[in-house]
């Protein structure tokens, strides 16, 4: 049986070794490629808003590494939520967005659901998709969040340690609740910093995608 080939779209670099990280340790048989559109982030921030024009460009990429031969797509980046599921709609193999699975996961712990996010778009798109599926599955949900931009500028400068304090630290303040969400793939190394709390899972976008696309694909 080939191993499946799985194509990676990201609107930053930051989020590449958090995700090929996760294949190695979780399914390592996976071919991964990664395909990284850099304005992506920067063209969303100086819209303020989702346009046609750039759901397009989602289609585009999508269908580029389609045609180059990928079995399932995940996109990286938490603040295109629409434009990923127009994607989806699209296409003909799986796409997966970021934050689907681990925020299914978040669900299935409880109704107190903390959630923090470096890159401030992502957080009205993360809750967005959080109180849809929590509606869908008519759970009532309380969701906390915060927002570190300062986490973000240290990853940039490249001072990865300071990053993950700061979302430590902001963790600790979103204690007690069911599960805590870490909103971007670029955040995931902080999970090891987080101290474990009776009743709270810690879950990162990273590992709960890659073990949905392997449940998905073996299916």
């Amino acid at each position: 049986m080939k191993h499946p080939r799985i194509a990676l779209i990201h609107a930053t670099p930051l989020a590449i070794d958090p995700i090929v990280a996760a294949f190695g340790r979780l399914w390592p048989e996976a071919r991964t490629t990664n395909l990284l559109d850099d304005s992506l982030s920067a063209d969303l921030a100086a819209e303020g808003r989702l346009t046609g024009q750039m759901i397009e460009r989602f289609i585009t990429l999508a269908r580029y590494v389609h045609g180059s031969g990928a079995d399932a797509i995940l996109f990286t980046c938490s603040a295109f939520g629409p434009a990923i599921e127009a994607t989806a709609a699209a296409m003909t193999i799986p796409v997966l967005k970021p934050n689907e699975a681990m925020l299914d996961e978040a669900l299935a712990a409880g109704s107190h659901i903390g959630l923090i996010a470096t890159f401030t778009p992502s957080i009205p798109a993360l809750k967005a998709e959080l109180e849809d599926m929590a509606r869908a599955k008519k759970q009532s949900i309380t969701v906390t969040t915060r927002t570190l931009p300062d986490a973000l500028a240290a990853l940039q400068r490249g001072d990865a340690g300071a990053h993950d304090r700061l979302i430590a630290d902001a963790a600790a303040g979103l204690m007690p609740c069911d599960a805590l969400v870490l909103g971007q793939f670029s955040m995931a190394t902080a999970a090891r910093l987080i101290p474990a709390q009776s009743g709270c899972r810690v879950l990162t976008s990273p590992d709960s995608a890659v073990l949905r696309l392997k449940a998905t694909l073996r299916a």
